[in-house]
């Protein structure tokens, strides 16, 4: 396994954002339904959409992926979709309800992916029940097999989950009848998923609130799609900009997407400037601690808790972020302690009393989020950092090492 070699840096300039992996994933993972040509376009060149692609060769699908464009033809063959793939992350088990649609049955590993806590597949399987399959596991292994599905289905999710949300949506879209999904996820990823299905003639409606309604329709067309812009890697790129006291423009992105974020650096002391398609970051202001919640969208994301940690950790006073999705997601903190940082966690709540500065020091990524905000912590901190475990953060960063160069900050990736 590689490293990152990180020295304090101020961060200016423009960044370009990617097109998102949390909305490409699934969009790939839907293109079982359809066996006509797909051209799925702004697909970020990562190590999970590669795992993504692999998957989807082995159960049939020839697959081309070529400057950011997914080309895929052909219908699947093969219902087993092997450990070897599925433990690398959790989105592959989203294929899961597809491929029995398509087969009548599929037998998919239980999923790996980020340490952040548990996060079983209790939601998926769940609807998968409503949904008329018969559900089995054994041996580390979940077999699906297609049953009679009711006239009008309606799933009321525990919690809004959104990969139950996806994996429910895309399954029943090409099933006789009405299903709905109460209590659904509301992430922009989701309306993505919808567009694109929708675009191949699917039924559905909703996506974005807490009620989506599918009508299943027979079959689904081919035709190209452009995935939606990365906000998790907008965010992580805005908050290393106003970390390090720097200045830039996050650009291609929907502003809207990240609403809480801006409102959160404005309060702490960052200038946020807000035009159409992109965003400026001025971090130069002296910053100030803050009290977070994070909550499903459209709260703050779990999947920027890790890198605003890092800012906070410099803001002048107290600041306190309550982690409400993965209560678990901490794992960062004893490394910034390393360099640093005063933080502690009591009952899901990570108190953090600013400090004055951070030494670079060896740390190591615990899970992709996690390792990007040590990316950041390494920036700001004075020294060099070694931030290990590099493959976390290739899973969901295009081009990270040429993006934090283009913006006059050093960093080396170590291979």
């Amino acid at each position: 396994m590689g490293y990152f070699k990180v020295k304090n840096s101020i961060l200016n300039g423009n960044v370009r954002i990617s097109g998102a992996k949390n909305s490409a994933l699934p969009i790939l993972a839907a293109t079982i339904l359809s066996s006509e040509k797909l051209e799925i376009e702004n697909v970020p060149d990562l190590l999970d959409v590669q795992t993504m692609i692999e998957i989807l060769r082995k159960i049939g699908k020839e697959v081309i992926f070529e400057n950011n464009k997914v080309t895929l033809n052909g219908t699947v063959e093969n219902h087993v979709v092997p450990y070897d793939l599925v433990r690398k992350m959790r989105a592959s088990f989203n294929v899961a309800g597809p491929l029995a649609v398509i087969l009548g049955e599929s037998k998919v590993s239980l999923p790996g992916g980020c340490a952040i806590g548990v996060r079983p597949v209790d939601y998926h399987i769940m609807g998968l029940k409503k949904l008329g399959f018969e559900v089995e596991i054994a041996h580390g292994e979940v077999y699906i097999k297609k049953g009679k599905k009711e006239k009008e289905v309606i799933i009321n999710l525990p919690f809004p989950s959104v990969g139950a949300t996806e994996h429910l949506m895309t399954t029943a879209a090409l099933m006789e009848g009405i299903t709905v999904i109460e209590n659904a996820a509301m992430e922009p990823e989701i309306v993505d998923l919808q567009n694109f299905l929708n675009s191949l003639g699917a039924k559905i409606q909703g996506a974005g609130s807490r009620k989506i309604v599918i009508e299943g329709v027979k079959s689904l067309n081919g035709r190209s799609y452009k995935v939606m812009p990365d906000r998790i890697e907008a965010g992580t790129y805005a908050i290393a900009i106003a970390a390090t006291g720097g200045k830039g423009y996050i650009e291609e992105i929907i502003p809207e997407h990240l609403e809480i974020l801006w409102e959160i650096l404005k309060e702490t002391g960052t200038n946020v400037t807000i035009e159409k398609n992109r965003v400026f970051v001025d971090g130069k202001g002296k910053k100030r601690g803050i009290n977070i919640n994070i909550q499903p969208y459209p709260g703050f994301p779990t999947d920027l808790q890790p890198q605003i940690l890092v800012y906070l950790s410099l803001a002048d006073g107290v600041s306190m972020v309550v982690e409400n999705v993965f209560k678990n997601r901490f794992h960062h903190i004893d490394e910034l302690v390393r360099m640093g940082a005063d933080i502690r966690v009591v009952d899901g709540t990570a108190i953090v009393n600013g400090v004055k500065k951070l030494s670079g020091t060896k740390v190591e990524g615990t899970d992709l989020r996690a390792t990007a905000a040590l990316i950041i912590a390494g920036l700001v901190a004075e020294g060099t950092t070694e931030v290990h475990n590099d493959f976390h953060v290739l899973r969901g960063y295009e081009n990270i090492v040429e993006k934090i160069r283009h913006l006059n900050g050093e960093i080396e990736h170590i291979v």
